[in-house]
């Protein structure tokens, strides 16, 4: 197992990557995802994500504050997980065979569906099919949102930012007309600002949630599993739900099955 020097719940890692004996792991996550993976003003780390992952690290042995919790934006999740800077990243990361091809995935631990953000006294979006007027539409490079959108509607201008909270920010400014990302993610920031921004339209795309890690890792692989099954089975993985997510108005879902 990759182990890490560092502070432990440091959300600064530097570093990583090389064996050490003080008994860290390193973690990727989200620092700017309400509700997911967050970075809060007094340096810990809160969310759906960061519980799923605290729990699997409890399965691996590793107490959360021999955790050391990595940034892990987007664009950057292979590279992290390529290089040995982080154990596994656990970052709304979505399971494509794109993304099979260089790291492999444990899991899913969450399925959702690519959705619309808009201001709350918007009228003129009322779904996917409605962007195509030229709308200036914000995702994250990188993404797997920004590529269906590519892909899918051509006559959208769409803005691709480092992260998505630098989109909120642009549609709260006025700047872009909607942020789209998986529904969960939207859920965080519209609970995060009640009463600003309001979800449109239904999913249009699934988006299976996985932990992602080495290629060919299979040992850990079925670690996390296991760890995944058992948070299911014993209520912690809706108790988690609830907790991060259920404010921003989204309904815990059954857990999926994994991919074996």
């Amino acid at each position: 197992m990759t182990l890490a020097t560092g502070l432990a719940l440091s959300a600064t890692a530097c570093g990583g990557g090389s064996s050490s004996d003080d008994g860290t792991i390193v973690i990727g996550t989200k620092f700017d995802q309400p509700g997911l993976g967050l970075r809060n003003p007094d340096g810990t780390l809160s969310g759906f994500d960061v519980d799923v992952a605290t729990y699997i690290a409890g399965q691996l042995g590793f107490a959360p504050d021999k955790i050391e919790w990595k940034e892990a934006p987007s664009a950057q999740r292979e590279t992290l997980i390529q290089n040995d800077q982080v154990e596994f990243i656990a970052a709304t990361y979505s399971i494509t065979d794109a993304r099979k091809q260089k790291v492999s995935f444990a899991g899913p631990y969450l399925v959702t569906g690519q959705s619309l953000l808009v201001n709350a006294d918007s009228t003129d979006i009322t779904g996917a099919d409605s962007l195509q007027n030229n709308k200036k539409l914000c995702s994250v490079a990188g993404s797997t949102p920004a590529q269906h959108i590519k892909d899918t509607y051509a006559g959208v201008q769409l803005q691709q930012y480092d992260t998505y909270s630098a989109c909120v920010e642009a549609l709260k400014n006025g700047a872009v007309d909607a942020v789209t990302t998986d529904e969960t993610i939207l859920a965080g920031y519209a609970a995060q600002r009640p009463g600003l921004f309001k979800i449109v339209g239904k999913p249009f795309s699934e988006e299976r949630y996985g932990i992602g890690l080495k290629k060919g890792d299979t040992e850990l692989q079925a670690k996390i599993n296991n760890a995944i099954t058992k948070m299911q089975a014993d209520g912690e993985w809706k108790a988690a739900f609830d907790r991060n997510l259920g404010a921003g108005g989204v309904t815990a879902p059954v857990p999926p099955p994994l991919d074996h």
